[in-house]
């Protein structure tokens, strides 16, 4: 993978007069690395969002596209950049053709070379088959394949995608998530989405932010290791709670549905080898005994709402 920084976030702060929307938050983004961006509403993330893009001056801070200042060389920096927003810039009115041939010349695409680039972005999004067809007459599957397509008819370098699956039925959640995965391969994206599993079906790395500030930044393959393990279990005869917590590296007991328990420990095959033992010395007839690796929901819940719970 080329090593590339594509985007440079620094000391990235935000104010609406006193309210702090983004907190001093700072991190790279590599060609090649799709970028899940997650957060609570209310977190920052639409506002940092809205700062990468060039929509937004920060207030204090810096960002740079492939190198480039954002403040000092918008133009150029922007240039950089596709965007697809949670309503993607469509006219209905107008046919597939007729709106990338305009998004071209936005783009500032030579004249000569507007052809060629219109039939590559169809080409990559699955649209040959639609030139003709007015927007407004298409599914919404195939209108989030335009917008994608507008967004990177210029070849930027970063594409930032704002809840690009939002409405769609799985076959075309699907199909957007394969185009998402093919657009990583040459760009820089940011996937902003409240669709956990979509994070890690198809980015490489996860950013959580909360309260302005980063919670977690981390390769998707790590985003669940931690310290603490946990393990699925399941009893005929139960033992009461106290019994499990007092075993050897267990640092919590969680009641689930259908009457199993998770049992958080410290790790190591110690606490697994307590309760087998344990349930046989006290008659619990244990029927399940599952490691369990956690989820990026149950991360998600354990940085965010947990400690929302712990601020009220």
């Amino acid at each position: 993978m080329d090593s590339e920084v594509l985007i440079g976030v620094e000391h990235l702060s935000r104010y609406y007069g006193d309210t702090r929307a983004v907190n001093g938050i700072g991190f790279e983004l590599r060609r090649g690395e799709v970028l899940g961006f997650l957060g609570p509403n209310g977190a920052g993330k639409t506002t940092t969002m809205q700062v990468i893009s060039g929509n937004l001056a920060p207030t204090s801070g810096r960002v740079s596209v492939g190198g480039v200042d954002l403040l000092d060389k918008p133009k150029v920096a922007k240039a950089m950049l596709g965007y697809l927003p949670e309503q993607p810039p469509l006219y209905r009115e107008l046919t597939v053709d007729e709106y990338l041939q305009s998004c071209a010349r936005l783009n500032r695409i030579a004249p000569p070379l507007r052809r060629a680039a219109v039939a590559k972005a169809k080409s990559r999004c699955g649209l040959e088959s639609v030139g003709p067809r007015l927007i407004g007459n298409l599914s919404k599957g195939f209108r989030q394949r335009v917008g994608l397509a507008q967004a990177v008819i210029h070849g930027p370098a970063v594409v930032i995608l704002d809840e690009p699956t939002v409405g769609l039925d799985p076959i075309q959640i699907r199909e957007i998530r394969h185009l998402i995965r093919e657009l990583g391969q040459q760009h820089a994206v940011i996937l902003s989405t409240h669709i956990l599993p979509e994070v890690q079906t198809v980015c490489d790395r996860v950013l959580i932010i909360h309260r302005g500030e980063i919670a977690l930044d981390a390769p998707i393959g790590e985003v669940a290791a931690g310290d603490v393990h946990s393990l699925r279990v399941a009893f005929a005869s139960p033992p009461p709670g106290a019994a499990l917590e007092a075993l050897p590296g267990v640092v919590g007991v969680e009641t689930l549905a259908g009457g199993a328990l998770r049992v958080r420990h410290a790790g190591g095959p110690q606490t697994a080898l307590a309760i087998g033992r344990e349930a046989v010395a006290g008659g619990w007839d244990l029927l399940e005994l599952t490691p369990e690796r956690p989820s990026l929901e149950q991360v998600f819940i354990d940085l965010v709402y947990k400690d929302r719970a712990n601020a009220t």
